[in-house]
């Protein structure tokens, strides 16, 4: 019922199961594909959302590298397996996608099942076009050597952070960027932008994913940078406590403020692309992303719970996204909300509204803002409870004629 709350999302809700089932009956057919793109959707239901944006070839191509960046990524994670087995398997990971009967059984869940399974994964990406499978083997080596590197490193300085978020996510950004020059619709797009495309995402991650990191056992690695928390708290672990509430408030400021950095670089790398299904692709998740740095902001929230955006609001952002002037729009009016949140008595305020101007004055600068009316807040409305039934059953409709 929480989404019929806001009678103004509902139709985008519906616009995007529709879009769903399109996609799902476009899959290819063969068992290798059915078993990608099915694990695409337990691994990443958000990422899964917008690959749909992609044409049939690329969007082939970056289901896999999601795959094989995703298994690289569940070895990195479990802790069960001793370094002295993880670290080879880290550095020659990209040798063994071209090996569909290679096979190394780890993780848990979903995670386990792609890598017992990750033949399927190598079957996919050996009908790839030399171009995409180039570009996955150079990003997975490198993110390999990144991973092996930080397995025996703690993230210190907040040149550490950048490092590995560079490693995990900033490679990431340059593998897209490769993966569209392949098709010929964009030109290669700078490191530098690619990189900051990686990083904007991958710190909100990190910022709304404390508690749940830090409860998880066994403890998996946290990347928040000592040089920044241990301002505020003797141990990480410290900002979870209520007694540390302002603090923690503080730190997690700290942490949204630098992520802030990465935004511009963002708005330029997204302005230069020329294909409008690569555009929506990006778009999307950096709106989320700003999004997200406006909810977590001075919300104590982040040490108590999931702090995320609603569903409906989700689905809005990926059904109004179509144009420069929509993201412009976006991280205008998310930023603005943000400054709305500033505190003058916290310790960066002055950094933050910097961080938060310049971003609005780009978005300013360029003469394509509109109003979008993106709205964080729940709603107190409650729709008639008439409207309510119908819509209810039009969901139910389309969950029978898609959901299959």
């Amino acid at each position: 019922m929480g989404m019929l709350s806001r009678p103004e999302e509902v139709p985008a809700l519906l616009r995007l199961k529709l879009a769903a089932g399109r996609i799902r009956r476009q899959i290819p057919p063969q068992e290798h594909w059915a078993f990608a793109y099915d694990m695409l959707q337990r691994v990443s239901r958000s990422f899964a959302l917008v690959i749909q944006q992609l044409g049939p070839e690329l969007r082939n191509a970056v289901c896999v590298f999601y795959l094989v960046l995703r298994a690289l990524d569940t070895v990195e994670d479990d802790t069960a397996i001793p370094n002295e087995v993880k670290l080879p398997i880290l550095r020659d990971f990209y040798r063994h996608i071209y090996n569909p009967d290679w096979l190394f059984s780890c993780g848990a869940n979903d995670y386990r099942v792609l890598m017992d399974n990750f033949r399927q994964v190598s079957t996919a990406f050996l009908e790839l076009g030399e171009g995409y499978q180039k570009a996955i083997e150079e990003i997975t080596r490198r993110m390999g050597e990144g991973m092996a590197k930080f397995i025996c490193t703690e993230v210190e300085t907040i040149d550490d952070y950048d490092e590995y978020c560079h490693y995990v996510a900033g490679l990431v950004g340059y593998g897209l960027s490769r993966l569209f020059h392949a098709t010929g619709t964009e030109d290669l797009a700078p490191d530098h932008l690619s990189n900051s495309m990686g990083l904007f995402l991958q710190k909100t991650n990190i910022i709304r994913d404390y508690l749940e990191d830090i409860n998880e056992i066994p403890r998996c690695r946290m990347f928040w940078p000592r040089e920044i928390w241990s301002k505020y708290v003797d141990k990480l672990e410290d900002l979870k406590y209520e007694e540390n509430s302002e603090k923690a408030v503080q730190c997690l400021n700290d942490m949204v403020t630098n992520a802030l950095i990465h935004a511009q670089d963002c708005l330029q790398y997204m302005s230069a692309l020329k294909d409008n299904s690569n555009f929506r692709f990006c778009a999307i998740p950096q709106i989320m992303a700003i999004g997200t740095c406006a909810i977590c902001y001075n919300n104590v929230k982040v040490f108590r719970g999931v702090v995320k955006m609603r569903r409906g609001l989700t689905a809005r952002v990926i059904d109004e996204t179509k144009s420069i002037s929509d993201v412009y729009s976006a991280f205008y009016e998310f930023s603005s909300l943000l400054e709305s949140k500033i505190d003058d008595n916290d310790p960066n305020a002055a950094l933050t509204r910097r961080r938060v101007d310049a971003i609005k004055k780009t978005c300013k600068s360029s003469g394509l803002l509109k109003r979008r009316g993106y709205d964080l807040e729940k709603s107190k409305y409650r729709m008639p409870m008439l409207i309510m039934i119908m819509l209810l059953l039009v969901a139910i409709i389309l969950g029978v004629l898609y959901g299959k």
